[in-house]
């Protein structure tokens, strides 16, 4: 048994990045990696560009201008303007090759075909010179940038449709257990609803992963161990619920063993999700979480995370932790570090009754995982405490 330091550790040092790509289309992409350097293929703006509503001006010595007409944001024609004269021009619309500065409309007097200017401007006042963004040919993004809804609408503003980005992990979940029976059916004496599979569908779900492929397996050894040879070869990371501990049904380690998977670690010193195996083959990730659905929820949110990200090439690989002033008291049976659903809210974080890992309902409840460290008996209230933030 290794601690949660140690535990963590060899997850971080163990799994290596995706190096694949695959070509999404750019609405598409929220969320992904960029695989490669994204050139502009325009100048962003691609014309000289009114900041404002105003007048372009050719300027000349005078407040006073001959006004001309005026341009519209998507108007093609342009004007001709010779020193000391003015078109009307709205926010984005091109501005005329011979204006050289443009007033804002706050500070024009109008009167028919003449305006008055209040103060003189520089040249090329309140104008976006053509490929001020981006000129064309120039990087518009680099390579590992992360595809957020602003990065998504730059890469449209400039045309581009598709981009080549690094691929997202396919992922099994298997469960397992005799006992098990599909929400929906009928629920005879002794057996339970599963649950496990969609609530870390969902999980996935919530963090943007979508390739993700559900198996059921019976305690029967050799069903076991085709179907975890199954989900090991066609994915990138594997998480089985249920079936690693030592009763006699619980035959997913013998199984790993058999398929010649490399264990890593087998049980973690904490509460809860002690039977936690990590272990891979080859090049794929496998995790066997504990059957009870909050330990196996808890033993997600530390470990597998991290796996995820980093199979993402993100550098942001763990969930934040910050320290948060306890408004509950608690103490602590045992002397394994405990992960405690809470509540976190402006600074303070509550401890929800209701601890059991094989409970859902108060982690329901929760934003947040409460550390509580080996050497921590008990938790006052007004304790200043170390909280690790979910997902919401």
């Amino acid at each position: 048994m290794i601690s949660i330091t140690e535990a963590i550790s060899t997850v971080k040092t163990n799994v290596k990045p995706l190096l694949q790509s695959t070509t999404k289309k750019v609405e598409k992409a929220g969320g992904y990696l960029l695989f490669n350097d994204v050139h502009s293929p325009i100048n962003m703006p691609p014309f000289r560009q009114s900041a404002m509503d105003g007048y372009a001006l050719n300027l000349h010595d005078d407040l006073s201008y001959t006004l001309l007409g005026e341009v519209k944001a998507g108007d093609g024609d342009t004007f001709v303007l010779k020193k000391g004269e003015a078109v009307r021009i709205f926010t984005g619309a091109p501005v005329p090759d011979t204006a050289n500065a443009i007033m804002m409309q706050e500070k024009v007097a109008s009167k028919g075909k003449t305006i008055a200017i209040k103060e003189q401007i520089p040249q090329n006042h309140n104008i976006r010179p053509l490929g001020e963004q981006v000129k064309a040919g120039d990087i518009a993004l680099k390579k590992g940038t992360k595809l957020t809804p602003a990065a998504i609408g730059y890469l449209i503003s400039l045309g581009i449709t598709q981009v080549s980005v690094f691929k997202k992990p396919n992922i099994a979940i298997v469960t397992t257990g005799n006992e098990l029976v599909d929400p929906g059916a009928d629920l005879p004496f002794g057996k339970i609803y599963e649950s496990n599979s969609k609530m870390l569908l969902s999980a996935l779900y919530n963090l943007k992963y979508y390739d993700v492929t559900l198996y059921k397996v019976e305690d029967d050894y050799n069903k076991t161990v085709n179907t975890l040879n199954t989900a090991i070869n066609a994915n990138d990371l594997v998480m089985i619920t249920g079936g690693i501990s030592v009763g006699d049904y619980d035959f997913v380690g013998k199984a790993l063993k058999e398929l010649q998977v490399f264990e890593l670690f087998y049980k973690v010193k904490q509460k809860p999700g002690k039977p936690l195996f990590y272990g891979k083959k080859e090049d794929t990730q496998i995790f066997a979480l504990p059957g009870n659905p909050a330990a196996a929820l808890s033993c997600f949110y530390v470990y597998v995370y991290i796996a995820l990200q980093k199979l993402m090439h993100r550098n942001d690989i763990e969930l934040p932790r910050i320290k948060a002033k306890s408004i509950s008291a608690f103490e602590k049976k045992g002397d394994r570090p405990q992960f405690l659903k809470g509540i976190y809210t402006d600074g303070n974080i509550e401890i929800l009754d209701g601890q059991n890992s094989s409970m859902l309902q108060t982690f329901a409840l929760s934003n947040a995982l409460v550390y509580v460290p080996e050497h921590v008996t008990n938790i006052e209230k007004g304790a200043v405490t170390e909280v690790i933030q979910l997902p919401v």
